[in-house]
């Protein structure tokens, strides 16, 4: 019995992802009747529909959804094969798709990456930078290989790697009212102007839980990213929680200060992130041994020991 061909795979994969045999026949350097006869064999095969066809375009029904996944994790095995067949013992090559939240992105990339790409300079890095909502549910559905995110990833599916310990801390312009008080109270951030992240982010998520516990303020600005926030607190518009990795040179300048706020607990975990039974092939164990043996970076060290941990009254 003929079983299920890489071909059909790909051009399902591709399918999935362009919404059209056109455009999956081009992309793979097909013709069009061969695209067609690839996932209506693989369809014929398996004995169910895929997708669903509504205004010339393809769109994965239920079934092909709960295969996309399988069928990426296939094609990644087949070709690390090929890929290690071909390389010598002591050399990984191949390609790893890295997903990283923007707070990992922004200021920690070479924590996480630089040990492996000075150990394995042939393996090509493609590294997505996104909130943390999109870069979990790419890792999901075998978008991406891995993923490194803040704060916990509780979802079914997902199997989350403990890696660094981070904080946020608010901050202000040092001519701000707040920064003019020798001791602050809960209290005190009645009506205070907020700027946060974009809903979906794991930072927003965090900075929503801690600022109910203080009275009510006012959300003047949402960005999409802490050096955007930064600008904003910069230019006096609010104050906000952020890395304090990201304000090392601004604390430094006195540009910014740090408002003490031993009431709120704005510490978080950063996490490497995988499809839970995911295939590990060595290139992605190879990121991982070297990501978890990477030294911490000074700036987030001191920042994870400031543990503040008393409770205030309730914001919003």
């Amino acid at each position: 019995m003929i079983g299920i061909s890489p071909r059909q795979l790909e051009v399902f994969v591709a399918v999935a992802a362009l919404g059209s045999v056109r455009a999956a026949a081009e992309q793979l350097h097909l013709t069009q009747p061969a695209a067609s006869m690839a996932l209506a064999g693989l369809e014929r095969r398996i004995g169910v529909v895929l997708f669903d066809r509504a205004r010339q375009r393809l769109h994965l029904n239920a079934r092909g959804r709960a295969m996309l996944p399988q069928a990426r994790e296939v094609l990644v095995r087949m070709q690390a094969l090929e890929r290690n067949a071909a390389a010598s013992p002591d050399e990984l090559l191949g390609e790893l798709r890295i997903g990283a939240s923007n707070t990992v992105g922004s200021y920690r990339v070479g924590e996480l990456l630089g040990g492996f790409i000075a150990l394995h300079p042939q393996a090509s890095v493609q590294l997505l930078v996104d909130n943390t909502q999109t870069v979990l549910e790419r890792v999901l559905d075998y978008s991406l290989d891995i993923g490194c995110v803040e704060g916990p990833a509780a979802r079914s599916g997902l199997e989350a790697l403990p890696w660094r310990e981070d904080a946020l801390c608010v901050c202000a312009r040092p001519n701000h009212p707040l920064a003019q008080r020798k001791r602050l109270a809960p209290a005190d951030f009645s009506g205070a102007r907020w700027i946060l992240r974009e809903h979906g982010s794991a930072t927003r998520a965090l900075v929503e839980r801690e600022l109910s516990r203080l009275p009510v303020g006012v959300t003047v600005l949402e960005l999409g990213n802490s050096e955007a926030i930064k600008q904003a607190v910069l230019a006096g518009l609010g104050v906000a929680c952020l890395p304090r990795v990201a304000v090392r040179a601004e604390l430094a300048a006195g540009e910014l200060i740090i408002l003490s706020t031993p009431f709120l607990d704005l510490r978080r975990e950063l996490s490497l992130v995988l499809a839970r039974g995911r295939y590990r092939g060595a290139l992605l164990q190879a990121l991982l041994d070297t990501a978890q043996a990477a030294p911490l970076n000074s700036a987030a060290t001191t920042t994870a020991r400031a543990r503040g941990s008393r409770r205030a009254t309730a914001r919003k």
